[in-house]
């Protein structure tokens, strides 16, 4: 096992969140990166040096962070700016020492890029890591089973839950077993130069996720047909920009040709069990979609 100072981007999001809290359970020494140390200091217990402040958006600010750093776990907000983000950290883990960089990435990357894809995003990150000379490991996990809780205002309010992705189904993965592996893989470099396509145990799709919901909590959970010029629509009706859009549209039709209509056996491998179910990850958040009745 290392034991050396891990520096973990993303800290505060779901992903991000679960690693902190392995890695901590570990005895690792652990750092955090943020563009507001007060604000992350105030809502957290972490300690005011396992806090530094760095913006993946201004290189100067991230050799500081880096310093005394050997292993990263690059976890960066999805959007357009996330190719050079994560080109900005490499680069500056490079040349600050850094011997290990564990990154966050997404289903596909890397096949057949279009420029017009969630996961291709991901692609120039996954290459700057891949060719920085450190030791790697990248992550490309499915939907998160999580994504389920932006249904779970409709859910308690008994209206139907909007399916943009018609029939398609992908492996839906448990954000605990992510954060698990991504934890063995920033602790140990039995994983070092592993590409890991992390899914759960079956492909879903969105009706089949609320036929788990609503046998776990005994009513029906309706489900409403999106197409995708609606799906449009709201998203420039909300202010998003177009390439968030365009991105969003080519992933939707992704699910619905049946692209990621697969599993794979990566968190078995590292883990030594099974991936979770939808269904257990439902049953350990029941609560958020319950109607208190």
């Amino acid at each position: 096992m290392l034991v050396a100072m891990i520096l973990i981007t993303g800290a505060t999001g779901t992903i991000g969140s679960l690693v902190l809290s392995a890695l901590r359970q570990h005895g690792a020494e652990v750092r955090t990166m943020t563009r507001d140390p007060e604000r992350l200091a105030a809502t957290s217990a972490l300690s005011a040096e396992q806090i530094v402040r760095g913006d993946l958006d201004q290189p100067e600010s991230l050799p500081a962070a880096l310093a005394g750093v050997d292993t990263v776990f690059l976890l960066t907000a999805f959007g357009p700016r996330l190719p050079e983000q994560e080109q900005n950290l490499v680069a500056a883990a490079t040349t600050a020492g850094v011997q290990r960089i564990v990154k966050l990435s997404a289903i596909s990357t890397g096949e057949d890029p279009t420029g017009t894809r969630p996961a291709d995003w991901h692609l120039p990150g996954e290459q700057a890591v891949r060719g920085s000379g450190l030791a790697w490991t990248v992550l490309r996990p499915a939907g998160f089973a999580s994504n389920a809780l932006q249904w779970a205002e409709s859910v308690r309010a008994g209206l139907p839950v909007p399916n943009t992705s018609g029939t398609g189904a992908q492996g839906v993965v448990d954000p605990r077993d992510v954060a698990e592996v991504a934890t063995a893989a920033l602790l140990s470099p039995e994983h070092d130069g592993t590409v890991y396509t992390l899914t759960g145990p079956e492909t879903l799709s969105v009706p089949d996720q609320t036929a788990v919901l609503a046998a776990e909590l005994d009513r029906p959970v309706p489900v409403v047909e999106v197409d995708l010029a609606t799906v449009r629509q709201q998203m420039l009706a909300a202010g998003m920009d177009e390439s968030i859009v365009k991105v969003t549209e080519y992933g939707l039709d992704q699910f619905r040709r049946g692209d990621a209509d697969f599993v794979t056996d990566d968190v078995q491998r590292v883990l030594g069990r099974p991936a979770l179910s939808f269904a257990a990850w439902v049953r350990e958040h029941r609560a958020a979609f319950e109607n208190g009745d």
